[in-house]
């Protein structure tokens, strides 16, 4: 194996929902992997959002619309904000990407653990990247203290904070919202303290918002046209199951659109993505069902969670961090086609972490069964009262409409069309 196969296939390994992989290690289609990784609404696609893909199959033949105008105007007028300031992007990601090699940062701080496209999104920019490392601290649940963070953005050597190149005066800041891994959101207030010294430093802050749609009053997206070191990212790649499509935006300041345009490839977001996003937009009772579904989902884990003494790190968001013997239990999920996100590799977090999604109730039974299996705190009567437990847990009307909603996703768990 060449060493750019060796990167490449490494790169693929930080992040979850590679279930190919899983399924042709243990001989078996990809379609029976439970795919825990991937922190994607359990209800899958929309039904709206499948026909209206349909739909658009006969307009392939034309190029799609470079600008995704009419996309735009639906997150403007969905959100109320000025659609001259949106870029549609192939996912977030490519837009995290966009904007290292538009604004081309030379001192960049980033919270550990996050997401870890965006020191690597720096880092293609500039072989002399200076990166600073505003490391959470667990015994505080990986909050971040607002206070600190702007410390850390000045470049204060007198901060407690434990920092690499703290000398340093940063010129772009990172700040996931939830954060990714940990699930914790910082308020609005204690974002906008940051956002407003972020624009006295003149320092960009890029705001990854791609799980802020369960926790929508939490976002500060409507504030980026005060702020011309504000940027917003947004995902619908979570909330909407569109995974495998690839569609997010951001809201950037006016006075540096054109910049970023400039250095954006034409034609990323294509024709069905385009479509389905404005689908998605429009399903307002898909929306519902999801703030129940998730709900009921994660007092349910959580109950059990503690039942079980599992560690975790308590979540807004529709994911877990779970500290667990994850170097045993791992493999062994493994081996039963249970696939969750090890956290090893996640600056900040040691091999005892895992990330689990909130996924469905037979889905997240099942996972708990697996791990009850390595728990001191294990009951008998879980596994054998399991069907007991689920009608227990959940008023009648609940769970019959989420078993509607989840038939289709059970018997295709890639969540595919």
């Amino acid at each position: 194996m060449t060493e750019e196969r060796k990167s490449a296939r490494q790169h693929c390994e930080l992040h979850g929902g590679n279930i190919y992989r899983l399924a042709e290690s243990l001989g078996i289609d990809e379609n029976e992997i439970i795919d825990f990784s991937a922190s994607i609404n359990p209800l899958g696609v929309p039904e709206s959002v499948i026909s209206e893909i349909k739909d658009n199959f006969k307009y392939l033949y034309n190029y799609p619309d470079p600008d995704s105008k009419q996309l735009q105007l639906w997150i403007a007028k969905h959100l109320a904000i000025d659609s001259q300031s949106i870029i549609c992007g192939n996912g977030s990601t490519e837009l995290i990407y966009l904007i290292a090699r538009a604004l081309k940062p030379g001192k960049v701080l980033i919270p550990a653990p996050t997401f870890s496209e965006y020191e690597r999104a720096c880092r293609t920019t500039s072989y002399e990247l200076r990166v600073k490392s505003y490391e959470l601290k667990k015994e505080n649940n990986f909050d971040i203290d607002p206070e600190e963070f702007i410390s850390a953005m000045k470049g204060n050597g007198n901060s407690e904070l434990r920092t690499l190149n703290s000398e340093l005066t940063c010129e772009m800041a990172f700040l996931c919202n939830p954060n990714n891994p940990t699930g914790r959101l910082l308020e609005k207030e204690g974002v906008l303290k940051i956002a407003n010294a972020a624009k006295r430093l003149k320092c960009y802050l890029i705001v990854d918002e791609a799980f802020i749609d369960f926790s929508p009053d939490e976002s500060v997206m409507t504030t980026v046209r005060h702020n011309p070191y504000l940027i917003v990212l947004r995902s619908l790649t979570k909330f909407y199951a569109l995974s495998g499509l690839r569609i997010g935006y951001g809201v950037f300041p006016l006075n540096i659109i054109e910049t970023i345009k400039r250095h954006k490839e034409p034609w990323t977001v294509n024709t069905l993505a385009q479509a389905a996003g404005i689908a998605a937009f429009k399903d307002i009772e898909y929306k519902r069902k999801t703030f129940m579904l998730i709900k009921q989902e994660k007092d349910f884990l959580e109950k059990e969670f503690k039942r079980l003494k599992i560690n975790y790190v308590p979540s807004e968001a529709n994911y877990y961090l779970l500290r667990l013997n994850a170097k045993k239990i791992m493999p062994a999920l493994r081996d039963k086609g249970i696939l969750v996100r090890d956290c090893s590799n996640f600056a900040g977090l040691d091999g005892s972490y895992i990330r689990i999604a909130v996924k469905s109730r037979e889905d997240n039974m099942q996972l708990l069964k697996e791990l009850s299996n390595f728990s001191t705190n294990c009951h008998p009567e879980f596994i054998s009262g399991s069907q007991k437990m689920l009608k227990q847990a959940c008023p009648e009307e609940i769970l019959n409409q989420v078993q509607n909603d989840t038939f289709r996703v059970q018997h295709d768990k890639t969540g595919r069309i």
